[in-house]
């Protein structure tokens, strides 16, 4: 049986490469095209591919938010992510996807990722665990809020429980991640990262600084509004008036 691949990019150049590299792997049939999000979902649903070839970056609706919308009871295909962005597959490769290949795709890479797909699709019990990890990094299902956070180390990429952040803070374009014994470079901008804990511990405190409340030690008063906090580690931050209501809030806990 031929696997049945989808492919879904915004960009009819990248839709065009993917598919005249996928005419050359033997055993490949194109079950499809779609330019965005909401046609990829409704292909999905009706064309049944075993194969999705998911662009992350597409207006509207990611690809994150492709997967967040699968329905893990119906027909679930297997996900390659595909990205010009190191920092998704990063990501990616934490997550459920079977495999991340990066623009320009080589078509050796694309062919390994074949073959995986290949090799799992006739598990259905695996695929649906995956789409599960893929789900939770895209912010949804039991895991979202433990997901793992990307520091990068140098040409190094290091993944961090969230438990082990202590703040993150900015610095120009530069967003830093803070732990006990580190300070690694953030993929994300600190908006981002606010958006992805929004229902956890972390508190925004400063317009440069997010906090983990889990890891305050003490808290002063410079003024009346005025905050000083002290984290584990005794770094401090001063908490702006624009927030400075909402760090009162902590001392009635």
């Amino acid at each position: 049986m031929p696997l049945r691949a989808l492919i879904v990019d915004d960009e009819p150049i990248a839709r065009q490469v993917l598919r005249e590299e996928l005419e050359q792997i033997h055993g490949i049939e194109i079950a499809g095209e779609a330019e965005n999000g909401g046609a990829a979902l409704e292909m999905i649903e009706q064309r049944r591919p075993d194969l999705v070839l998911l662009d992350l970056e597409m207006p509207v609706m990611g690809g994150f938010d492709v997967a967040r919308q699968l329905d893990p009871k119906a027909h679930l295909p297997v996900i390659v992510i595909v990205t010009a962005y190191d920092q998704y597959a990063i990501q990616a490769f934490e997550a459920g996807a079977v495999d991340y290949l990066l623009k320009p795709v080589s078509h050796d890479r694309l062919e390994q990722a074949v073959d995986r797909a290949r090799r799992l699709i006739q598990n259905a019990p695996e695929v649906e665990e995956r789409l599960k990890k893929l789900q939770d990094i895209a912010g949804t299902g039991p895991g979202a809020l433990t997901r793992k956070i990307v520091g990068k180390a140098g040409e190094e990429y290091v993944l961090l429980n969230v438990e082990e952040v202590f703040a993150f803070q900015a610095e120009g374009d530069l967003v830093w991640i803070i732990t006990a014994r580190q300070k690694l470079l953030a993929t994300q901008t600190l908006r981002a990262l606010q958006e992805r804990l929004e229902r956890t511990n972390f508190r925004r405190i400063h317009r440069n600084a997010l906090v983990n409340l889990n890891h305050v030690r003490k808290m002063s008063t410079l003024s009346s509004q005025r905050w000083l906090i002290t984290l584990n580690n005794n770094l401090e931050f001063v908490v702006s008036k624009r927030q400075a209501a909402s760090v009162r809030e902590l001392l009635s806990w």
